[in-house]
């Protein structure tokens, strides 16, 4: 392969620069380390005594006008974004927590009886919302506003996404188990139901008030093994 020769203005000819063995295990050794290195642990590091300050001055103009450099801070040398491109390098992290019961029982609710308002949720759980639970799961997307109940007040009506249909692995509602499904899966007791109960809008009475809550913890159980599944992955 031919090198070119570079002529400059002031007419000093000058050949392109080609690292030594040693300078290639000082640019790697430092490349990389977890943290900036000193000139001594850096000596510590390569196969032969070699003059390091000079190696990292010789690497620090070639990579002078690099999307990366060689900078040292504090006598330790280390490789840095070049300032002029650091607002390229921004850092996003997903964090991944799981649904609190609270959201778990709203969200077994909302698939069971959509569409269903805030008020019919709360009756059916037997509780108050808390904070932000019906919010958590519409910034999942997978509980949206579905219209208004054609009553006093027209009521917001809750109702599941396409998001909740895919994160749970469903073509269409009608694939989620039904009464006589969850009864022969040992989830919950299909014998004391009314099936009607079920994808209607309708909810429990005063004398189904002590079944409510085992059925619905049977049915976040499912949720929820399903959410851990996904975790796995």
């Amino acid at each position: 392969m031919i090198k070119k020769k570079v002529k400059k203005d002031n007419n000093i000819i000058n050949f392109p620069a080609k690292l030594s063995s040693i300078d290639k295990e000082i640019e790697a050794v430092v490349f990389a380390a977890a943290e900036p290195l000193s000139v001594e642990t850096i000596e510590s590091k390569i196969s032969k005594k070699a003059d390091v300050e000079k190696s990292l001055t010789r690497l620090q103009s070639e990579y002078l006008d690099r999307g990366i450099n060689l900078v040292c801070i504090s006598k330790k040398w280390s490789f840095r974004t070049s300032p002029n491109l650091s607002n390229l390098m921004t850092q996003e992290k997903t964090v991944e927590k799981k649904l609190s019961k609270a959201a778990i029982e709203t969200l077994s609710i909302i698939v069971y009886h959509q569409p269903v308002t805030r008020a019919e949720i709360e009756e059916i759980r037997g509780v108050a919302f808390g904070t932000n639970t019906l919010e958590i799961l519409m910034e999942l997307n997978w509980v949206k506003p579905g219209g208004r109940k054609d009553v006093p007040g027209k009521p917001i009506q809750y109702v599941t996404t396409d998001d909740f249909l895919s994160h749970f692995n469903l073509q269409k509602l009608s694939d989620l188990p039904t009464v006589d499904e969850l009864g022969a899966a040992g989830l919950i007791d299909s014998t004391n139901i009314d099936n009607t109960i079920f994808g209607t809008g309708k909810f429990y009475r005063e004398k189904q008030d002590g079944k409510k809550e085992e059925i619905y913890s049977n049915i976040d159980e499912m949720l929820n093994s399903t959410l851990d599944t996904e975790e796995k992955k």
